[in-house]
């Protein structure tokens, strides 16, 4: 359920082996319950597959609690997801932090008037919007997603929120692909967390 990386060796079997210990944090639980798909969605590509975290009531529970800790103890407003795994992950989130939840939607999807922006994509690009009255001036928000690769889409993603004049406590997402440099797209100025580093 989530994209993946070229394979340059097990990194969940190893995680596993780390966590076989009985001190094993909720952290160990999520990272030893990701499983690796090899060649998917195409040969060459180890698949980072979150479905049996989701699957599982205390794994997906502790998502969503580390997520929410990212917060750092700020009071936050809305929690924004991203089309469409970061909803899975985001409505919890919101759910732990007693915020609103917020849509950030792929284009056309969303019923009243809208901001968007335009990303670029490997062949193309790609629009995402979100509701010109979703967020109001000044409300803290925090942004989760599913997964963090070449940044595209969480770029795109704080660009709108800035237009609305949010205020970005943190971006945060369960996975990061360290090796598509994601999160040099993400500025400097908003601090960027993530649970699992592959």
């Amino acid at each position: 359920m989530n994209r993946g990386v070229k394979d340059e060796g097990n990194l969940s079997a190893t995680l596993g082996v780390m966590c076989s210990s009985p001190l094993m944090t909720d952290l160990d639980h999520v990272a030893a319950a990701v499983r690796d798909v090899t060649d998917f969605p195409k040969p060459g590509i180890l698949f980072k597959d979150i479905t049996p975290v989701l699957g599982d009531a205390t794994l997906f529970q502790s998502c969503m609690k580390l997520l929410a800790d990212t917060a750092s103890g700020e009071r936050i407003d809305k929690v924004v997801g991203i089309d469409a795994r970061g909803f899975i992950f985001a409505a919890g989130v919101a759910q732990n932090l007693d915020a609103g939840f917020v849509p950030v939607r792929k284009a056309g999807k969303l019923p009243w008037t809208t901001r968007q922006m335009a990303y670029t994509l490997e062949y193309g690009e790609s629009v995402v919007e979100i509701h010109e009255d979703a967020v109001k001036p000044g409300e803290k928000v925090l942004l989760v997603d599913d997964l963090l690769a070449t940044g595209g889409t969480a770029a795109a993603a704080i660009k709108l929120l800035r237009a609305l004049e949010a205020n970005i406590v943190a971006v945060s997402f369960l996975i990061e692909l360290e090796g598509l440099q994601g999160r040099e797209k993400l500025g400097e100025s908003i601090p960027v967390h993530s649970l699992l580093k592959y």
